[in-house]
């Protein structure tokens, strides 16, 4: 009898053939947006999830789904799925790495000009038939050219945004754990700065460093007052980095210029003091969102299913330790 699988959202017919030729799937192809319930119901007697970061995998949820023996996320970050309770229900956990890190350092420089050039007030303002003709202070912006960026995070996402931000003859600096290496910081003309002179120094703060206890508001209120008034800020990594709370105060008072957001605490509910405000950009999570790059994120995941499915080690194995309590 073939192992069963069910995909919790819609995604690409390849995807679904590929894992068609060695089990039992059942997809979302209508993409019903299930709630917790539903999916645990959907996962009775099924082995593995290809699941999104809309899908919470905690203890509880495991508990739940007793045969469940992988989950395999279409994601990057992972901060949704509980890897301690994956370790102890022997549970293998994956995610997709590396396939979007092009696309996400293409939409940082996107979401970045936008927010100092104030698109999305500007085509505002169009749309509403507002615009009556141009003057010379209407909305005025920053330049991204010869600004001090600030990258917080500085793995492959960072680099790539990095290497990007070269041809604006920026002035770049970085902050991370542990300093990378001197070839690399040559290469991409980034000099290593703790957080806090990264945070005095820069017009531009982009974030693309994971959800972790430690980088919970990573951003807070402490950490805005060190910004300057004229600084912009992006988060393109994870919500609960920043404080939207915080951050809306902010934004509001004037206590830095503007910020460009991705990604929400609590998302996909987003703080309504932040829909009052002007000088913030907000998208809706699709840093990774073309279609050649979705195509190999969910085939990714599929892959690491079938690895996990079929005794192999998958590429993306997230939680190596599953093995002590492996139900195989």
């Amino acid at each position: 009898m073939k192992k069963q699988v069910l995909v919790t959202r819609e995604v690409f017919d390849e995807t679904i053939e590929f894992l068609a030729r060695s089990f039992d799937v059942t997809s979302n192809q209508a993409n019903v947006d299930f709630n917790r319930e539903a999916i645990i119901e959907r996962l009775q007697g099924k082995d593995a999830a290809v699941i999104t970061t809309s899908d919470r995998i905690d203890d509880e949820f495991l508990t739940r789904c007793p045969g469940l023996k992988a989950v395999c996320s279409a994601s990057v970050g992972f901060n949704h799925i509980d890897l301690d309770a994956c370790t102890r229900h022997g549970v293998i956990a994956t995610n997709t790495p590396g396939v979007l890190t092009d696309s996400v350092a293409d939409m940082a420089l996107c979401l970045t000009l936008a927010t100092v050039r104030r698109l999305s007030e500007g085509e505002r303002m169009v749309r509403a038939k507002q615009w009556k003709g141009s003057h010379l202070k209407q909305l005025l912006g920053h330049d991204l050219h010869h600004a001090t960026v600030g990258i917080c995070g500085f793995g492959r996402i960072g680099q790539a945004i990095a290497k990007r931000l070269r041809g604006f003859d920026t002035k770049l600096l970085y902050t991370d754990i542990s300093r990378a290496e001197r070839k690399i910081e040559d290469a991409l003309q980034a000099t290593y700065a703790s957080k806090d002179d990264l945070l005095k120094q820069s017009d531009i703060v982009i974030l693309i460093l994971p959800y972790t206890p430690e980088t919970h508001h990573y951003i807070g209120k402490a950490e805005l007052a060190k910004m300057k008034v004229s600084a912009v800020l992006i988060n393109m990594a994870r919500g609960g980095i920043v404080d939207d709370t915080e951050l809306a105060i902010a934004l509001k008072a004037g206590r830095i210029w503007s910020a460009g957001l991705d990604v929400y605490e609590n998302e996909p509910v987003v703080n309504p003091a932040l829909f009052d405000l002007t000088n913030v950009v907000l998208t809706p999570h699709i840093a990774s969102a073309t279609e050649a790059t979705r195509r190999a994120m969910t085939m990714l995941a599929a892959q690491n299913c079938v690895a996990a499915l079929t005794g192999a080690t998958p590429p993306n194995l997230l939680n190596p330790d599953y093995r002590k309590y492996s139900k195989a």
